[in-house]
């Protein structure tokens, strides 16, 4: 009599794996596209400027989940790498808005490029039916990352 896998162990090692690869993946990303060698915070933080538009050091502290006092930190290094620069806040004299200057927006395209040539070099790696798996399973990940639970 053979053992029949259970089915819910199935799906927590396949949770497992998932995890697990997706995280290398996402590593392997950041490490291809990060020439600069700019810290997580800062690229969030570079991130939600170019999506968002300028902000204040604590309106960026609350979208990002950090203390305003780790932000500015954040924000003091961008500044100083000349990707971020600071102006009056159009209605409130006593904040200050951070937006990206234009090496910080260039910055941000060539982060995209690098990030794109990579995957896409090494999506070329993979034999043809790795690729079509790859393929299919897409719409199946950002399912996943739509569902709510």
């Amino acid at each position: 009599m053979t053992d029949t896998p259970d089915p819910s162990m199935l799906l927590e090692n396949a949770v497992t794996e998932l995890s697990l690869g997706l995280g290398q993946l996402l590593r392997r990303l950041r490490l291809e596209s990060n020439p600069g060698e700019l810290s997580w915070s800062q690229i969030a933080a570079l991130a939600r400027l170019d999506k968002v538009g300028a902000m204040t050091t604590a309106d960026l502290a609350r979208a990002e989940a950090v203390k305003p006092q780790s932000m500015g930190a954040t924000l003091a290094d961008l500044e100083g790498a000349g990707l971020v620069h600071r102006r009056a806040h159009p209605t409130d004299g006593r904040q200050v808005l951070f937006e990206l200057t234009p090496e910080g927006t260039e910055a941000r395209r060539q982060r995209k490029i690098a990030k794109r040539e990579w995957l896409l070099a090494a999506m070329a790696k993979l034999d043809p039916a790795e690729q079509q798996t790859l393929i299919s399973a897409i719409s199946l990940i950002r399912r996943l990352g739509e569902t709510d639970v």
